[in-house]
């Protein structure tokens, strides 16, 4: 069957500023048989205004409240309202590319059930992108080229949160929006890898994502780096904790101490490294800090390595590939 229904679910809550131009972009798509499925998180601004008066004048575009509290509680209501033999998040802040929806279908069609539809994203901002969402924009879009967005999970988020579509029985499989771990969409793309869903790769922008101060990712304590890095550790002890390794921790700065402590509190057994000489010999939580080096007298060493320094990273990456050890089975990057 053809052109069948794609839902668009959107949260939104006081982007008054931008909601126009996000539903006019999805107006505009080539793909004419969606569905928005759109629900106001208690916007103190006209945000649910203007979107009603499209709402008035476009059958397709299906406008609720939250009936609970946070983006979660909306997703929930907008996906429990939604149709779609297809689903796809989007942003009220953001803009689509013409033939987004079209160019991901055609994608899905082709690959069929298992697969998750990608495109490349750019972000925009009237002050200009900083540095950091710059370098982040660049090594997301190469592992989407690749379709190789698993490979480095642990590092960030590896799948833009407004630009996937995947088959509504595979998101089922999922679990959907029934998860109520933040951040959210990096907790979705954990649930979409171990489901084994399969990136289909993309060189073609579909995307525009906005960016600026009062951004909900910038503001909220909910996309803060320690409940990302929580949210890795979750997953870690569920998907590659392997009992028959040592697990290793690499690094004592803030995210090296935040795993040690998480760590610890669920009775994980690990040892600790690191290169810094006045941290070597010391206890931190009771934990001894030994020198890297000592990795190679570990038995069978799995690492969760917390380095974030880019040449401190090469470096440690040549030097456990020389061991023969394997990214993804033997060593995590986290940063």
């Amino acid at each position: 069957m053809q052109n069948q229904l794609i839902s668009i679910l959107i949260p939104f809550k006081n982007t008054s500023a931008f909601i126009a131009e996000c539903l006019e972009s999805i107006i505009n798509q080539t793909y004419t048989n969606w569905e928005v499925v759109i629900v106001d998180d208690h916007s103190t601004d006209n945000s649910y205004s203007i979107v009603e008066s499209f709402a008035k004048t476009d059958s397709r575009i299906q406008l609720y409240k939250n009936k609970g509290k946070g983006i979660i509680d909306a997703l929930q209501h907008a996906y429990s309202k939604s149709k779609g033999t297809f689903i796809t998040r989007m942003d009220s802040d953001d803009i689509m590319v013409e033939d987004k929806l079209q160019t991901m279908y055609d994608d899905l069609m082709t690959h069929g059930k298992g697969h998750v539809a990608l495109g490349l994203v750019k972000y925009f901002s009237k002050a200009g992108i900083s540095d950091g969402y710059s370098k982040y924009q660049s090594w997301l879009n190469k592992l989407t080229k690749q379709g190789t967005n698993y490979s480095e999970i642990y590092k960030e988020c590896v799948i833009a949160s407004p630009c996937w579509m995947v088959y509504r029985e595979d998101f089922e499989k999922c679990g959907g929006f029934n998860s109520d771990l933040y951040p959210e969409d990096y907790d979705l793309v954990f649930r979409f890898y171990k489901q084994a869903l399969k990136c289909i790769p993309s060189t073609k922008l579909l995307h525009y994502w906005r960016d600026y101060n009062y951004r909900t990712s910038r503001t909220q304590a909910n996309y803060s780096h320690d409940m990302m890095l929580e949210l890795k550790l979750h997953y870690f002890l569920q998907l590659h904790l392997d009992k028959e390794k040592t697990l290793v921790i690499w690094g004592a700065g803030h995210k090296g101490k935040y795993a040690a402590n998480y760590l610890i509190k669920r009775q994980v057994k690990f040892k600790w490294i690191c290169d810094n000489p006045k941290k070597i010999g010391k206890h931190i939580y009771d934990q001894e800090l030994h020198d890297f080096k000592h990795l190679e007298n570990f038995k069978n060493p799995q690492s969760i390595i917390s380095v974030a320094n880019p040449k401190a990273q090469k470096e440690i990456k040549a030097y456990l590939n020389a061991q023969n050890m394997e990214s993804m089975v033997d060593y995590f990057f986290f940063c």
